[in-house]
């Protein structure tokens, strides 16, 4: 038995033989767990199994309440009135429409308008009391005879397909007020209005969109024909059409695990430890899949990408850990002394890592939209599971398994290599690396640093709060849906983006004249913006009626102010434009898109003209509608991303003085970061990408994990100044142990999250983009500009440099192996 002498590159002493090891050395974690290798082994493979069992159970699905802030006051108004207002929630509009050369006055057309209207109606999930089209009895004519009104439904009851009942059709749409609404005014085609209902009243089961989409897909497939084409929107279509294209994210999953295998196996050359970093990894979302069943939660659009980063995360902190333990075996240590020792010194700084990355996560839990806390929640969760997985079961498979031999010995040969670049000629990218640890190239970055920050910021101002583009952002532009969503827009003055505002007034006073005026005033303010297309309410049918009761005559247009005259056109009207009780109207204000610039005007005119007007017995509220939802949630991210930042920032602070024990590294760790989440924004102003709901995680996350980067690397330059070295030599020192590994990881997480660039869902695509550039950016900042401010910031002479209550064990445990 042989116990070799520890050499200069030793941080512990060289153990061949493992009888020569002292099993009792390191702490009480490590006694605990590799003194119990096997059960910790049995134990991660009983968890692995049974919650591999649940995670074949995950579904994929989306609910309406939970993609919108249910506490502001506007979706609180909307959900108190929900019941009034059926109708206005989740809408789904489907155009059907004929040839250019045709109309919709045929026998064959309404046939088919009928059939689909009928199928439609039989659906699970339509609320259908409320659902409209031209063949629902809803859909009524008003006309003025010389008896006075007249009317009935669009489609009369002995409708039979003649040329004699479809001219009467023809004329009772002319008449019932639907033109531009539920009929296109070129009479071209026609919408079937199908209000949904986001649970199952008798079960309580949320309604599966991926297969209502597929049966909407199924009726869409059976009815188009060469002469009929049909449009499909609404938030049901669009959640369908994401979480179809999610299933093709299965192929960016296995692409994610052969780029972060590919780049591991380059670096180490050894085929065993990296087959076994990504089964550690993937064990780590294995978990997380199961957890998810068993408390209730379902992957949804912005969840799904969760596991893609707790794979790649998990990739990057367990490459950590296996270099660190192909190091020591290089050096000639026993597998399992290798384990341990890199167990010693890698853990603290891995669990602070990872405690970071999950903090960062679990901070986007105070932004009020349940579908951001979820993937706040799952994501926490997530990360918290790669410490068990890998900075615990990793090294204790690898004490059995150790490395390959070749791969020993080239991490032998390098670090050799290491050791004389340090003594004589630097490798050439550490050195050049170096040179902003020393003056010149130190304030080139810092001046390049404080233009970029400076211009950063100017650009990032101009970002938008909210959607920049109309229809459905989260899909490309020419997408099918997009494409559906530009014909309803062209061709319907109702347009599929819908305002509405609620009166309340005192019961049985919705039909008051004084309330009726106040209401007109409203109408005709929000017909001033050019983002309006066209409003209706009681107020603007009153005046109509008042009109078709003098013989037709316009000269009688306006709200009349005879109560009695007023009460016989509100027996009249159609429901969705007040309530039962009558103490509720609703003013709707179609827009021609929800971008944030429109939905900005329409929020500022309404709460303007409410506090101007708004009384004891007269409330003007905000907001339902999909486009008063999308402004509820635009007000709720614009609040939450300011707020964020300031919460991710002051816990990656907290986090870092725990690790460094030093102000002054603290401040050269997190300027570099704030550099990049300025200059994130300003790529977002470039790339015209919104602050919204898709995007509000990533600049959070991209803090979260940057700050990795500085720690493994800051930690390893603290100890060693702390040895006394000058700031050049400590941080080439911290480039030789951490350094190559942050480029690692890196590259490795920037290659992962930017293969979703090529995703069919488009807000996926500008996730991984941003996250790809943060993360870039992030490695840059902690090789670049960290050094450079450290140089300004730490005094020359090393025992003033460092405080005293830094603990060497802190730089120690993110210390590799490495060349002194």
């Amino acid at each position: 038995m042989k116990k070799k002498k520890s050499s200069p590159m030793a941080e512990y002493p060289v153990i061949s033989d493992i009888s020569d090891f002292d099993r009792n050395s390191g702490n009480f974690l490590e006694r605990l767990l590799f003194k119990n290798r096997l059960l910790v082994i049995s134990l991660c493979l009983v968890v692995t199994i049974v919650l591999g069992y649940f995670a074949l159970g995950q579904t994929l699905n989306a609910a309406f309440e939970k993609m919108i802030p249910t506490k502001h006051p506007y979706i609180a108004n909307f959900l108190e009135y929900k019941d009034q207002l059926a109708g206005l929630g989740n809408n789904l509009r489907i155009a059907v429409e004929t040839t250019p050369e045709g109309n919709i006055f045929t026998k064959e057309y309404l046939d088919v308008v009928r059939r689909l209207n009928d199928e439609i109606f039989l659906l699970k999930g339509v609320e259908r009391p409320y659902m409209k089209s031209i063949w629902t009895p809803a859909t009524r004519w008003i006309g003025v005879t010389e008896d006075g009104f007249d009317g009935g439904p669009v489609i009369p009851d002995d409708y039979d397909g003649s040329s004699e009942s479809i001219d009467q059709v023809r004329l009772n749409v002319e008449r019932s007020g639907e033109i531009g609404q539920l009929i296109a005014a070129d009479y071209r085609s026609s919408v079937i209005l199908v209000p949904l209902i986001d649970r199952d009243p008798q079960t309580g089961e949320p309604l599966d969109y991926h297969v209502f989409s597929q049966q909407i897909e199924s009726l869409r497939e059976k009815y188009e024909t060469d002469t009929i084409t049909i449009h499909i929107t609404g938030f049901a279509k669009v959640v369908g059409d994401l979480i179809a294209g999610l299933e093709q994210m299965l192929l960016f999953f296995g692409l994610t695990i052969l780029i972060c295998s590919a780049v591991l196996y380059w670096y180490t050359r050894c085929v065993r430890s990296t087959i076994l970093v990504v089964i550690c990894s993937f064990i780590a979302v294995v978990w997380l899949l199961g957890l998810l069943p068993l408390f209730g939660y379902q992957l949804d659009p912005y969840s799904i990408l969760v596991p893609f980063l707790v794979f790649a995360i998990g990739m990057s902190h367990g490459a950590q850990m296996m270099n660190g333990i192909m190091q020591e075996i290089g050096r000639g240590a026993h597998r399992v002394v290798s384990a341990r020792y890199t167990f010693r010194k890698l853990f603290l700084t891995g669990i602070t890592a990872l405690l970071t990355d999950a903090i960062g996560f679990a901070v986007l839990m105070v932004i009020a939209i349940k579908v951001i806390q979820d993937l706040a929640l799952i994501a926490s969760v997530g990360v918290t599971l790669l410490i068990f997985t890998n900075l615990v079961l990793l090294p204790i498979l690898l004490s059995y398994i150790g490395v390959g031999k070749k791969a020993t010995q080239r991490s032998h040969e390098a670090a050799l290599r290491d050791s004389a670049d340090a003594q004589h000629a630097q490798h050439p990218m550490w050195r050049f690396l170096n040179l902003f640890a020393k003056p010149g190239w130190a304030h080139t970055a810092v001046l390049v640093a404080a233009v970029l920050g400076v211009l950063g910021f100017m650009v990032s101002t101009q970002v938008k709060i909210g959607d920049l583009d109309p229809g459905a952002p989260e899909l490309w532009p020419d997408s099918r849906y997009n494409r559906d969503n530009a014909f309803m827009v062209e061709n319907y003055s109702a347009s599929s983006d819908m305002y509405v505002v609620m009166v309340k007034t005192d019961q049985y006073a919705c039909g008051q004249y004084e309330n009726l005026i106040k209401v007109d005033e409203l109408e005709w303010r929000l017909q001033q913006l050019p983002g309006v297309v066209s409003t209706t309410s009681l107020a603007a049918l009153s005046k109509v009626s008042a009109a078709g009761m003098n013989e037709g005559s316009f000269k009688w247009y306006g709200i009349p102010p005879n109560q009695n005259l007023l009460n016989a056109i509100i027996t009249r009207a159609p429901r969705d434009l007040f309530n039962q009780p009558c103490d509720l109207l609703t003013v709707y204000a179609y827009l021609t898109d929800h971008k944030a610039k429109t939905l900005e005007s329409v929020v500022q005119a309404v709460e303007g003209f409410a506090r101007e007007n708004n009384s004891d017995s007269l409330r003007f509220m905000s907001a339902a509608g999909n486009a008063g939802i999308e402004a509820a949630t635009n007000i709720v991210v614009e609040r939450a991303n300011t707020q964020m930042l300031v919460l991710v920032y002051i816990a990656v602070i907290v986090l870092s003085y725990i690790a460094f024990r030093s102000v002054i590294a603290v401040v050269c760790a997190i300027l570099p970061l704030m550099l990049t989440s300025v200059l994130c924004q300003a790529l977002m102003v470039f790339l015209g990408i919104g602050v919204k709901v898709a995007t509000l995680p990533v600049i959070a996350l991209g803090v979260g994990i940057g700050v990795d980067y500085a720690l493994y690397v800051m930690s390893v330059l603290l100890a060693r100044r702390r040895e006394g070295m000058t700031l050049s030599e400590a941080y080439y020192n911290a480039l030789l142990g951490t350094g190559k590994m942050v480029v690692l990881t890196a590259i490795t997480l920037g290659a992962a999250v930017c293969t979703w660039a090529f995703s069919p869902i488009k807000f996926q695509a500008d996730m991984g983009l941003l996250l790809g550039f943060m993360f870039v950016w992030n490695m840059l900042g902690a090789l670049i500009l960290m050094p450079a401010l450290a140089y300004f910031l730490m005094p020359l002479k090393a025992s003033v440099r460092i405080p005293s209550t830094l603990v060497k064990k802190v730089g120690d445990s993110a210390c590799e192996s490495r060349s002194e």
